[in-house]
């Protein structure tokens, strides 16, 4: 690993996109369709429940993106709602990175066919067989420490050199080599993508968590 910081600006991650093959953000990149339109309904004062949709799947729909249900029916894991958590503020962020990523030439696609992909930490962990709860907050540091070394017997191949122990004290900074690692798959085209064009023209505009579909040691080639 090159390097490792945490803090960092979005000028930071611009500049460290321009030599990135894939820059992976633990973020949504965009929101549900419905709940998009649920806002146009309800700013033009004709917002209302389906009566043949049971309130709480309706509600549920608004606030889950498609790629958010299929995550949890491959991982079992469900993703924090863009459209009813905090995460929110930090969708905001990534749209003004996408921004500014797009007028500097790069290419941006929500899918994950451009320079961004999302991912979802938790789920690559799960995906690759690794501990993937009970890690976050100071609280729960042994678990951290401990989850850096099963990564390190998985994977050992990868060098953290003096940013192991930074990885330990941090799942900031742990998530963050996992989200590089989960880039490393999708650039290498071993990531789920969107089944067909309708599910892809979806992804365009909610985001697309890119899963990992093979084993750590795919991520080590030679091509």
């Amino acid at each position: 690993m090159l390097s490792l910081s945490l803090g960092v600006d979005d000028a930071d991650i611009a500049e460290a996109a321009l030599s990135a093959a894939k820059l992976g953000l633990d973020c949504p990149l965009g929101w549900p369709d419905d709940f998009l339109r649920f806002l146009q309904a309800h700013q033009a004062g004709r917002a209302a429940a389906p009566q043949e949709v049971a309130g709480r799947d309706w509600r549920r729909r608004l606030a889950y993106r498609a790629t958010d249900r299929i995550v949890r029916e491959v991982t079992g894991l469900t993703p924090l709602s863009v459209a009813a958590d905090r995460i929110g503020l930090t969708a905001m962020r990534a749209a003004g990175l996408l921004a500014r990523l797009a007028d500097e030439g790069r290419p941006v696609d929500r899918a994950g066919g451009g320079i961004v992909v999302e991912v979802y930490p938790a789920a690559s962990l799960r995906c690759w067989g690794l501990p993937h709860k009970g890690y976050k907050r100071t609280v729960n540091r042994g678990q951290l420490e401990a989850l850096v070394y099963a990564l390190l017997k998985a994977a050992p191949w990868l060098e953290l050199g003096n940013h192991a122990d930074l990885c330990a004290r941090s799942d900031d900074s742990f998530d963050a080599v996992i989200a590089a690692l989960t880039s490393r798959a999708a650039a290498l085209s071993r990531t789920t993508v969107p089944a067909d064009m309708v599910q892809r023209d979806q992804a365009r505009r909610e985001g697309w968590i890119a899963l990992p579909t093979g084993p750590l040691s795919s991520l080590v080639t030679n091509e």
